[in-house]
């Protein structure tokens, strides 16, 4: 389906560099070549397009906001583009994006060793090693600090026990960013330890019966006397700074991404609208309800595109802070997720199934609305940057 021009109602295409557009559409031709065509049955399926791998690797999509170790070196709006362009296929896929980049690749990156990150980023960067980001517990999401998760000093290796839960690429990761508290126990002990498929005691299992990122690996992983040699450990972080700021690097492109989510559900239902006739030959789009919901669709995508490049714009500069990508967090998400839930209904009885997008978009965005940090989560992180006052005990 051709890109609909009132889109970029406020030409936000004007603002953006030739290097941008063109990782932008670089990647738009991909999602719409490789995968539009087979996403919708994977979905329905309820399985991960692997094959997609090294398409995205080969066009710079892991680590893409990295630099060195064979990762493309973009800056941070070509990144937020092209997850965006990932999004309008799927999140799922997107997710796998953000969590190879973002969650694994850059705390390698930032706080790995030398060594480290030799040995994993280049086969990261080529889709060769697949990552994961163990964080969150079965008992502990929105607290991190009081995750269980235990590392012990064993001579010249650490012993992990512990649990974690909902962790995107759990199965068919080769390697997992495991956060865990050491011997002192607090939340400044925290340490982040590499854990690679294979070692005993080591074990991931695909979590059942989702509705939502159906296209995406989402599991549990468990660890049971697990020796991890110190050479895994990375040596330039401990505290929660660590895991904080992967998911504050996640966040940023989530803010962007989500937007492709919404201009899909836009386009396609400004299509459908117009070409379905309803009581004697006019078309859908033709009423007065229905233009209503166009508009309010098309006007929170402008404000979200132009949220989105300016939190980009400012990582850029060096002048980000995370009360400015909670706000983006959760005023794009929630906008994305409730033009899916407008979009379904423009399509009537055909928008509960997964022959159009709305419906597997609309089921992806509850799961992006409450990842990488709820919209509740946000909010008292704005209310407190608000009032000064900190509402979370």
């Amino acid at each position: 389906m051709p890109r609909a021009e009132v889109t970029d109602l406020l030409l936000i295409e004007d603002l953006l560099t030739d290097e941008e557009k063109a990782a932008r559409d670089t990647v738009a031709r991909f999602v719409d070549k490789e995968v539009l065509p087979i996403i919708g049955q994977h979905f329905r399926d309820g399985t991960f397009p692997a094959h997609l791998i090294p398409g995205l690797a080969e066009l710079g999509v892991l680590g893409a906001n990295l630099q060195g170790y064979g990762c493309a070196g973009m800056n941070t709006v070509s990144y937020g583009l092209i997850l965006q362009e990932l999004e309008r296929g799927d999140s799922g896929l997107r997710s796998f994006a953000s969590v190879q980049g973002s969650l694994c690749m850059f705390p390698i990156h930032a706080y790995g060793s030398e060594e480290q990150k030799e040995r994993f980023l280049p086969g990261m960067a080529r889709g060769h090693i697949i990552g994961c980001f163990g964080l969150t517990e079965p008992d502990f999401g929105s607290n991190p600090g009081g995750m269980r998760t235990r590392a012990r000093k064993d001579g010249d290796s650490w012993v992990l026990n512990g649990t974690k839960a909902w962790i995107t690429n759990g199965a068919i990761a080769d390697v997992a960013v495991v956060w865990a508290k050491t011997e002192e126990g607090g939340a400044e002990s925290v340490r982040g330890f590499l854990v690679e498929k294979g070692m005993p005691g080591f074990s991931a299992k695909e979590i059942p019966g989702k509705f939502s990122l159906r296209a995406s690996v989402t599991s549990e992983l468990s660890f049971q006397d697990v020796r991890v040699p110190e050479r895994n450990v990375l040596p330039k972080v401990m505290g929660l700074k660590g895991p904080l700021s992967c998911l504050n690097n996640a966040r940023l492109g989530i803010a962007f991404a989500v937007t492709g989510a919404a201009i899909a559900c836009f386009e396609g239902a400004r299509e459908y609208s117009m070409s379905r006739a309803q009581f004697g030959g006019k078309p859908v789009a033709g009423y007065q309800l229905t233009q209503e919901k166009l508009a309010d669709m098309l006007q929170e995508i402008v404000k979200a595109q132009l949220l989105g490049l300016r939190l980009m714009r400012l990582k850029d500069e060096g002048k980000v802070t995370p009360v400015m990508v909670s706000l983006a967090k959760r005023n794009n998400v929630k906008a994305a997720l409730d033009i899916a839930r407008v979009a379904r209904s423009i399509y009537g009885a055909n928008g509960i199934t997964d022959a159009y997008p709305p419906v597997r978009h609309m089921l992806n965005l509850e799961s992006v609305f409450t990842y990488e940090g709820t919209h509740e989560v946000h909010t008292l992180v704005l209310g407190k940057a608000i009032t000064g006052i900190d509402a979370f005990n």
